[in-house]
């Protein structure tokens, strides 16, 4: 088990809707990244006009469900950094771009 301080940073979100993005930063404490086949979702992605989180932060990877992303090892995402912006299906949901499948 990491720290939280050894856990990949999120670098970038590009998702303006959600409530933890303060200029492009996550101000989430941890995220955690869920989503289905061929979707790596950010299940913290909160849609609220008003912001949230902690003032002074870089967020991190808490939790990765994606079990099919090269980047998981025991459900702990293993990558470097992630970025996390709009899905591809539908703008008003955040995903980890740095999902890549098996």
């Amino acid at each position: 088990m990491s720290t939280l301080m050894e856990m990949p940073e999120v670098t970038e979100c590009t998702v303006e809707g959600c409530g933890y993005n303060h200029d492009h930063g996550c101000h989430a404490g941890a995220v955690t990244i869920a989503g289905h086949t061929g979707d790596a979702a950010c299940a913290t992605f909160i849609p609220l006009s008003s912001k949230g989180g902690l003032e002074k932060v870089v967020a991190h990877v808490g939790a990765c469900q994606r079990g099919d992303c090269v980047h998981n090892s025991d459900l702990e995402c293993a990558a470097t950094a992630i970025r996390v912006g709009p899905g591809p299906d539908d703008e008003s949901h955040a995903d980890c771009l740095t999902y890549a499948h098996h």
